[in-house]
């Protein structure tokens, strides 16, 4: 152990302190440290994680998917923005102007595919710059959440291109008179996002089984007023549909129907249904190995008794 001698004249020296404005001007939260690196080295590719994937290029963010969020179509063709034929024949469209089999053109990646897709929309007069670029990031920092969850898994990195860097590419002719085009998403930016929806859930409501497994109704003698936003989410609550269902059915955004379902669980009018295995064993005699463990359905008073505990903690 080392000591340092102090005096009056001499006050012992400051201790080291982690600069808060620099930590948040990087957007550094640990959301992704893989992320973070692919950024600093420009990086371009396909970053893939247990619930979704980033497209980058030069260390941007320019494309997310993720089988939790709905897409770009969806989220147009939802309130007849676009129909969803016509999305899918832009879609088909561009796929098919790279060439066939054999020609020596490399198979569109899913952002490239949704960019030309769109790109041809605007062309057509079918829709406008701003509707599709608002439309885009929507659906980006949407799937980005989900890709960016915490996994069990680590991530990997494809470089290059979905079929690799050294096949030829052959660039169809697309239009070039379409203002503006898709803005790439710093990654600084995406995590801070990211790091903000995940607290905003956490202060609407701590635990986030209901975002995974099916929700059911818990019916009130006396259900609290519910905007129509709020409705429309509880006419779709079964029993069977998940959050990630809901929001494609009404083609929202997941995120966004994350947030009404939360505040729905903390008003007591929905509750997540977990798997439930066999009550009964089945008739006959019993089968050879381990016994099945029975899981219990969730108490209506401990769900009431947790919500009243966040509340008095976040006096």
């Amino acid at each position: 152990m080392t000591t340092v001698r102090t005096t009056p004249a001499t006050p012992p020296p400051r201790l080291p302190v982690r600069d808060k404005a620099a930590a948040l001007g990087r957007g550094w939260g640990g959301v992704s440290p893989m992320l973070t690196r692919l950024a600093a080295e420009r990086a371009t590719g396909i970053l893939v994680r247990e619930r979704g994937s980033l497209h980058l290029a030069d260390g941007k963010v320019v494309h997310a998917e993720s089988p939790a969020a709905p897409g770009a179509d969806v989220l147009l063709a939802a309130h007849g923005t676009l129909d969803a034929d016509v999305w899918r024949q832009a879609l088909a469209e561009s796929v098919a102007s790279t060439g066939s089999a054999g020609t020596g053109a490399r198979r569109l990646t899913g952002a490239e595919a949704v960019h030309r897709a769109g790109r041809r929309l605007v062309a057509g007069g079918l829709l406008s710059p701003g509707a599709l670029e608002m439309c885009r990031l929507t659906a980006l920092y949407d799937a980005a959440y989900f890709a960016l969850a915490p996994s069990s898994t680590p991530g990997r990195f494809r470089y290059g291109t979905e079929d690799g860097p050294d096949e030829p590419a052959v660039e169809p002719r697309e239009p070039d008179d379409i203002p503006g085009g898709p803005r790439p998403v710093p990654v600084a930016d995406l995590e801070r996002e990211t790091l903000r929806r995940r607290d905003l859930l956490h202060r609407i409501w701590p635990d986030a089984l209901p975002d995974e497994v099916p929700l059911a109704r818990e019916y009130r003698p006396a259900p609290p007023l519910l905007p129509a936003r709020r409705q429309a989410v509880l006419a779709r609550v079964d029993g069977i549909r998940t959050a990630s269902e809901i929001a494609r059915e009404l083609g929202r955004p997941a995120f966004h129907t994350l947030v009404d379902i939360r505040r729905l669980v903390a008003a007591g009018v929905v509750a997540p249904r977990p798997p439930v295995s066999l009550t009964e064993p089945p008739p006959g005699p019993p089968a050879d190995g381990p016994p099945v463990e029975l899981v219990e359905p969730v108490d209506p008073h401990i769900t009431l008794l947790k919500r009243l505990r966040d509340a008095l903690e976040a006096l």
